[in-house]
């Protein structure tokens, strides 16, 4: 590949807060997007800039004068502080950048990534290179916000702002970001990270349509999925791994982080059908390339880039391909692109949980109309199908049995597939088939033992919610936080399983660490609640799922919670017209009939209202209505209610008249 050096002025911008923005108003959030992308293209046509990358909510660009990059700079926060306001950082840095076709990478490219890391939306920062540049432009005013150690920077960096009237001008010394601070040294005795681990990296979007970011994170997602089936081969989950959204990357981060010696980076640039895939695989000890490689094609071609990406990490960190494992690297999922492609966007939506989840089935319900024989698809609409279940998205009854299928269709198809037989084993916790649930998730694992989904699900559902094995499936948290030590979603679960066994205190320290990762995790959020509130700190409580209610859009799960804290505060009032209303609510909208029927029991007016709710959750077979055996949300006045024990001896031998009551609802395909 051909490669050329070059000084230059290099830009980075970043919207602030996005993510936030998408969960709290997707429409909102894509007209700040648009209108970032405007002014950016607007300006840097008049500065003559030119933008190397487009990666989510930022760009990477560059200019041949200092002068004019601050310039543009300068007139892109201006625009962006008018109405609308886009909140946007912005850090540039004058130094060496190597070329390579259309990457651009470099200690220069990292220094101005750190540079604006530290950013604050509304101002805009330099290093103290390009204010070398700038110092014969007296009309470019600026001012020192401080000298600082920034990440992998072997010199200490004066970073200045613009002091322009209008900007957001930042104190000095007030800066944060990827800066080093004092550490005490660490230990000898640090475990190193195995030689045969690795992490993939989302691939960088080079593709003109920022919209296209579900195919470069679809791609890094099935490398992922091919490399977890090889024998003794570490690999980092899909969403700790994609916490590193940049391509410019720590890699020593990385490594240190996720517990992986290798890391697999690169980009995507797809115009229609053409194809072209760039990969480095890089040692994150010392940054030595173990190889690159550029892969030029069309859509036609991507299982043979994927299967000959796979095959040269397996080739280069030594590991034993497996009969098994050889299989899931070279099995071409389906001989339909369009198919393919539509099965991407659907795993991206599912990626993002909440209600694009819905979203995401229709691709995937799509992608099966074009090839009903693609097991991938399959298997994840089963997954899908489970999850709105479980969430209270749609009602159990219409969406359980559809997903079994789907996982028995996939089976058929594929029989090596671990997310297929975890999809069976939450089903039948649901169906209070337990005999079966286990049998599934111990295939689920054995397929594949680094699978973090399937050691949660068998750890909540199965060992705690079904079994009360708190110590065991204690273990199977802790077991995929290790196999995803940055996924909120992780910590989230591993707190439910935590506080059904009554550990509150260690439940509130899972879900604050979850919240580290992620502030909006909903699952964090709300246990985070509930471990106040077992804590009997109900003030903090209260708090907690009244701003979850904001998040949530007044989600079932939240609105009950809130009830019964209100309860447990002796304010009877306001929780009975909450109450009230959250029935009001089950008239016009899916409502959790188990989570009415708690907050029934905690309003303690009528314990046949609470047991009316119960055996409607019975006979939809709600999926939360197995958490009320060991869950420490079950009001004591209904475990002592002898309707409580024949609840639970109707959940104590499978339904089998599940499958035949729900079979009117088809399939959906």
């Amino acid at each position: 590949m051909s490669q050329h050096r070059q000084l230059a002025a290099i830009l980075f911008t970043d919207i602030e807060g996005y993510s936030a923005m998408m969960q709290q108003n997707e429409k909102q959030a894509l007209t700040i997007k648009n209108r970032h992308r405007e002014v950016l293209q607007r300006e840097h046509k008049q500065y003559r800039g030119r933008v190397v990358q487009y990666y989510g909510d930022g760009t990477l660009s560059v200019f041949h004068s200092a002068v004019e990059a601050v310039e543009c700079a300068l007139a892109m926060q201006l625009a962006f502080l008018q109405e609308p306001p886009v909140p946007v950082r912005m850090g540039l840095h004058m130094g060496d950048v190597i070329f390579d076709e259309e990457q651009l990478f470099g200690d220069g490219v990292n220094l101005a990534s750190r540079v604006e890391s530290m950013g604050v939306a509304g101002s805009v920062l330099i290093s103290d290179k390009v204010h070398d540049e700038i110092a014969n432009h007296p009309e470019i005013k600026t001012y020192s916000a401080g000298v600082y150690r920034l990440k992998n920077i072997e010199r200490s960096v004066e970073v200045f702002a613009l002091d322009h009237e209008g900007l957001v001008k930042p104190a000095p010394n007030s800066l944060k970001g990827k800066t080093e601070e004092k550490k005490a040294p660490a230990l000898r005795t640090a475990k190193r990270a195995p030689a045969k681990s690795i992490a993939v990296l989302p691939l960088v979007n080079l593709s003109n349509d920022p919209e296209q970011q579900y195919f470069s994170e679809g791609v890094a997602e099935e490398i992922i999925n091919a490399l977890s089936s090889l024998k003794n081969l570490k690999v980092a989950g899909r969403t700790s791994s994609f916490k590193f959204s940049r391509e410019n990357a720590d890699l020593r981060e990385v490594g240190e982080k996720l517990g992986v010696s290798t890391v697999l980076e690169g980009s995507v640039r797809k115009q229609g059908n053409q194809l072209r895939i760039t990969v480095q695989l890089t040692k994150v000890e010392d940054g030595f390339h173990l190889w690159s490689e550029r892969y030029d094609g069309n859509m036609d071609d991507i299982f043979a880039i994927q299967d000959k990406i796979a095959t040269a990490i397996t080739e280069k960190m030594k590991v034993t391909l497996l009969e098994r494992g050889k299989s899931a690297v070279r099995k071409k999922p389906t001989h339909n692109t369009e198919a393919y492609e539509l099965y991407l966007k659907g795993k991206f939506d599912l990626n993002r949980r909440g209600s694009y989840i819905i979203t995401g089935m229709k691709y995937l319900q799509r992608a099966l109309e074009l090839d009903p024989d693609f097991a991938l698809a399959y298997a994840d609409f089963a997954d899908a199908n489970v999850l709105v279940g479980l969430y209270g998205i749609l009602p159990p009854k219409q969406v359980m049995f559809k997903g079994k299928q789907a996982a028995e269709k996939a089976l058929k198809l594929n029989p090596s597939l671990c997310e297929a037989y975890t999809s069976l084993g939450s089903y039948y916790c649901y169906i209070w088939d337990l005999p079966k649930a286990e049998k599934h998730f111990l295939k689920a694992l054995e397929l594949n033992p680094s699978n973090a989904q399937t050691h949660l699900r068998y750890g909540l559902n199965y060992l705690a919610w079904m079994k009360g094995d708190f110590a065991k499936a204690e273990e199977h948290g802790r077991k995929a936080i290790k196999l995803d030590p940055l996924s909120a979603l992780c910590f989230g679960i591993y707190a439910q399983i935590l506080h059904a066994g009554g550990k509150f205190k260690e439940a509130l320290a899972a879900c604050k660490t979850g919240l580290d990762l992620d502030s909006y995790s909903f699952i964090c959020n709300l246990y985070e609640g509930y471990s106040y509130l077992f804590l009997h700190q109900h003030e903090e409580a209260l708090a907690v799922f009244e701003r979850l209610m904001v998040l949530s859009g007044r989600h079932s799960f939240a609105h009950g919670a809130l009830i019964m804290t209100l309860c447990k505060m002796g304010n009877l009032d306001r929780a009975r017209a909450e109450l009230k209303e959250l029935k009001e609510r089950a008239s016009k909208e899916y409502i959790v009939c188990t989570a009415i029927g708690i907050a029934a029991g905690w309003v303690n007016d009528d314990l046949d209202e609470a047991f009316h709710f119960f055996e409607k959750g019975l006979k939809e077979h709600d999926p939360l209505l197995v958490s009320l055996k060991y869950e420490r949300w079950t009001p004591e006045t209904v475990r002592q209610d002898p309707r409580y024990q024949r609840l639970l001896d109707q959940m104590n031998s499978p339904d089998k008249s599940f499958n035949d009551s729900i079979y009117k609802y088809g399939f959906g395909i």
